[in-house]
């Protein structure tokens, strides 16, 4: 338990108060989950107007009781007039009468990790609602902010919406207010709808219901009647959640530690920034020690291949285990390899290796130039994405680094959980999803565990016209195993290795892709 937690002191959350009942109403039932989650810290809350208790009474409630340490935290999403004068003011006034009683306040939610995340999950959940299945980079974004006298309050909104937009991998963002700032939500909409996207997601930035929010939703409602050619999905306020309390208790145990919100504490490295979860953590590493060969999606002849050993510093030669030799001349002399050409010869003999069964040759299924396709896409440095860890943690990660290779693998991650069970697939299935939102078809897919991953990605190419440079589809099992294998070999728009019936694995697929690297290695190491 952290020291704050042993610390005696008492919560009172600000709220603005609102002339919408429904709105108060969602106030009061967010303060009783903060009350259930504050680990019996003194909870209480108040409203500057419109209703009671007001923030006055709020704090004297703790003092009435004996309490004599007490953080009041903005019950508001952005730092603006309210947070920045009103309710100072009310605390100053307090101190003043009471200077026996320390009344720390805390800073707004701001955009606390928590409150990206769970934006984040709105917007999944109002996008699986679409009978429609679009590339983000094909939907435009709609963030509407309040709107205040403030700019730099309506700022962070702008700030929000760059976030979200990268994260998620968004074609773009509108900015618009309900409130005094401009544009407005009916002149946002238009803008929106003039930049050609096939779909428009709307998002009010909003704690509660109340007239704004219901002006925002009207206004959506008037601009999709009568517009045709973009879909346009309304997602819902923040509302009340566990994730807006636990922020709110963060806040107030901030203040109580005297630390101050600071620009780092949005740092994709401190903290799970939406679209970066992967970064938390992570070693910082230069970027800029030798020049990086470019590389861009839309075109092939502009991309580089890998440069030469020696300009790249790579040692020269493929180092190969003794033990390794002998299995590669026992596989070698076990069977007769002379109808196989290279280097589906090399591919095969790895796969063979690492199953430790010669039939395995009989099963597999190499479309023609698969092999070629996927040396050249590695050449290029193009991207691996993998269904599973186990795929990604079998590849060969010495060579991965000497070619600068990446590889991603985002069945983990929270926004494929939130996908799959918005939409109802799998995790592996939505991982492949958004690998085709966010990759397009620069890259290879290394699949060795999920059925459904592969069935995912061949509906993609079908309906999508998804077409990365190589698709390796060995899952293992026995449901819906051998079907996926077969629709996969039956695909006839991209590269392809599988193989027929239910063996397979991590281990397989993973094999190929070092097969690959090795050859590769041989050639220009």
């Amino acid at each position: 338990m952290s020291q704050v937690n042993l610390i005696e002191y008492g919560i009172v959350i600000a709220g603005h108060g609102s002339r919408d009942s429904e709105g108060v109403q969602e106030f009061e039932s967010l303060m009783q989950i903060v009350k259930q989650r504050s680990m019996g810290h003194p909870v209480s809350h108040g409203f500057l107007e419109f209703a009671r208790p007001t923030i006055d009474e709020a704090i004297r409630e703790h003092i009435q009781v004996g309490i004599k340490r007490i953080t009041v935290v903005p019950g508001v999403l952005l730092a603006a007039t309210h947070a920045k004068n009103d309710m100072p003011s009310e605390v100053q006034a307090l101190r003043r009468e009471f200077p026996d009683v320390q009344i720390d306040f805390g800073a707004p939610l701001h955009l606390h990790p928590l409150v990206l995340q769970l934006i984040q999950r709105k917007i999944i959940e109002t996008e699986s609602k679409s009978k429609r299945v679009l590339k983000r980079s094909e939907t435009c974004l709609v963030v509407v902010g309040r709107g205040t006298t403030d700019p730099d309050a309506n700022s962070d909104v702008s700030k929000l919406a760059r976030m979200v937009e990268e994260g998620m991998g968004f074609g773009a963002s509108m900015v618009c207010y309900s409130g005094t700032a401009k544009p407005s939500i009916a002149d946002g909409l238009q803008l929106a709808g003039r930049l050609g996207f096939s779909r428009m997601v709307v998002i009010p930035f909003f704690l509660f219901t109340g007239v704004l929010v219901k002006r925002i939703l009207s206004a959506t409602e008037e601009f999709r009647d009568r517009t045709s050619g973009v879909e346009v999905l309304s997602c819902d306020y923040l509302g009340v959640h566990e994730s807006i309390a636990d922020a709110f208790l963060q806040r107030a145990a901030e203040s109580i530690e005297g630390q101050a919100a600071m620009n780092c504490g949005l740092c994709k490295y401190r903290v799970a920034i939406v679209g970066y979860e992967n970064e938390k953590g992570a070693p910082q590493q230069g970027h800029h020690f030798h020049v990086r060969a470019a590389r861009t999606s839309s075109s092939e002849e502009s991309i580089k291949p890998i440069e030469t050993p020696t300009s790249q510093g790579i040692k020269k030669g493929y180092e190969t285990h003794p033990i390794e030799v002998e299995s590669f001349e026992i596989i070698d002399r076990g069977r007769d390899w002379s109808m196989f050409k290279q280097p589906e010869r090399d591919l095969l003999q790895r796969l063979v290796h690492t199953s430790g069964d010669f039939a395995i040759v009989d099963d597999i299924y190499i479309s023609p130039g698969a092999v070629e396709a996927g040396l050249k896409a590695l050449s290029t440095r193009s991207l691996i994405v993998t269904d599973v860890t186990m795929v990604q943690s079998g590849l060969r990660r010495t060579l991965l680094e000497k070619f600068d290779i990446s590889t991603r693998c985002h069945v983990h991650d929270e926004e494929t959980r939130l996908m799959a069970e918005a939409s109802g697939i799998t995790r592996s299935a939505a991982g492949i999803r958004r690998a085709w939102m966010q990759y397009g078809n620069n890259l290879i897919l290394a699949i060795g565990d999920a059925p459904t991953a592969v069935e995912e990605t061949v509906r993609l190419i079908n309906e999508q016209r998804w077409r990365p440079y190589l698709v390796i589809g060995l899952p293992v099992g026995f449901v819906g195993t051998a079907e996926c294998k077969e629709n996969l070999r039956r695909c006839l728009h991209v590269p392809r290795i599988t193989n027929h019936g239910t063996r397979g694995g991590s281990p397989w697929a993973a094999a190929v892709i070092n097969a690959m690297l090795i050859r590769l290695a041989r050639e220009v190491l």
